[in-house]
Protein backbone atom coordinates (compact mmCIF):
# COMPACT_ATOMS: atom_id res chain seq x y z
CA UNK A 1 0.00 0.00 0.00
CA UNK A 2 2.67 2.62 0.91
CA UNK A 3 4.59 1.73 -2.35
CA UNK A 4 1.28 2.78 -4.06
CA UNK A 5 0.85 5.80 -2.43
CA UNK A 6 4.63 6.59 -3.23
CA UNK A 7 3.96 5.80 -6.59
CA UNK A 8 0.79 7.84 -7.44
CA UNK A 9 2.92 10.74 -5.90
CA UNK A 10 5.28 10.84 -7.24
CA UNK A 11 3.38 10.05 -10.91
CA UNK A 12 1.14 13.20 -9.94
CA UNK A 13 3.95 15.26 -9.37
CA UNK A 14 5.69 14.29 -12.69
CA UNK A 15 3.02 14.44 -15.00
CA UNK A 16 1.81 18.12 -13.43
CA UNK A 17 5.67 19.40 -13.79
CA UNK A 18 5.50 18.42 -17.13
CA UNK A 19 2.50 20.31 -17.99
CA UNK A 20 3.15 23.16 -16.06
CA UNK A 21 4.68 25.82 -18.16
CA UNK A 22 4.70 28.81 -15.67
CA UNK A 23 6.64 29.32 -12.37
CA UNK A 24 3.32 29.93 -10.68
CA UNK A 25 1.80 26.59 -11.44
CA UNK A 26 5.25 24.95 -10.92
CA UNK A 27 4.74 26.28 -7.57
CA UNK A 28 1.38 24.88 -6.76
CA UNK A 29 2.43 21.50 -8.13
CA UNK A 30 5.92 21.32 -5.67
CA UNK A 31 3.49 22.76 -2.97
CA UNK A 32 0.74 20.14 -3.28
CA UNK A 33 3.75 17.55 -4.21
CA UNK A 34 5.25 18.22 -0.46
CA UNK A 35 1.75 18.30 1.03
CA UNK A 36 1.13 14.89 -0.31
CA UNK A 37 4.73 13.71 0.62
CA UNK A 38 3.95 14.56 4.07
CA UNK A 39 0.62 13.07 4.38
CA UNK A 40 1.63 9.93 3.31
CA UNK A 41 4.65 9.65 4.80
CA UNK A 42 2.28 10.20 8.23
CA UNK A 43 -0.05 7.26 7.08
CA UNK A 44 3.22 5.39 6.53
CA UNK A 45 4.36 6.00 10.44
CA UNK A 46 0.90 6.03 11.92
CA UNK A 47 0.36 2.28 10.23
CA UNK A 48 4.37 1.46 11.61
CA UNK A 49 3.63 2.44 15.17
CA UNK A 50 0.51 0.56 14.90
CA UNK A 51 2.69 -2.56 13.89
CA UNK A 52 5.16 -1.91 16.84
CA UNK A 53 2.64 -1.78 19.19
CA UNK A 54 1.00 -4.92 18.24
CA UNK A 55 4.35 -6.88 18.68
CA UNK A 56 5.34 -5.53 22.08
CA UNK A 57 1.79 -6.51 23.47
CA UNK A 58 1.86 -10.01 21.84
Amino acid sequence: MEKFILGVAIGMAGGALAVANNCKLRNLVKKNQEDLMQKAEQYIDSKLGQMEQGSSQS
